[in-house]
């Protein structure tokens, strides 16, 4: 048995996999297959990837839905020093919004949690 985070998106899964491309370096692209043809022709279809080596997995979904991400569900990213953590908190919260801004929380010596532009919650924390 293994289980695997799923994010769902809306026709933006290519925009978060190009930004988690950027924000990562350790990004590992697994599988990306895209819709060939009609209406989601170019979306994603599926798409596995890696990060901190952790698997997760993403689509487009074709029905538009009334919801999205929300914060009470989050990635947890443990990083390596500083730098590491600053330059995570800025490639993703370009553009989306931060709920905890970098500092000492008591339970951290550094920490940040923040959203992404397409609305995946991030908590970054070093070690």
């Amino acid at each position: 048995m293994r289980a695997t985070p799923f994010l769902m998106f809306q026709g933006d899964a290519n925009g978060a996999l190009a930004l988690y491309r950027s924000a990562f370096p350790d990004f590992e692209e697994l599988l990306l297959q895209e819709h060939p043809e009609g209406p989601q022709a170019g979306q994603v279809a599926m798409a596995r990837i890696r990060v901190g080596g952790l698997e997760i997995m993403l689509y487009d979904s074709a029905p538009v839905h009334a919801f999205t991400f929300t914060p009470s569900t989050s990635i947890f990213i443990e990083c390596d020093d500083e730098a590491q953590l600053r330059a995570l908190a800025e490639a993703l919260g370009d553009g989306g919004g931060v709920m905890m801004p970098i500092g000492n929380y008591g339970f951290s010596r550094l920490f940040t949690w923040l959203a992404d532009r397409f609305g995946v919650s991030w908590q970054l924390n070093l070690k």
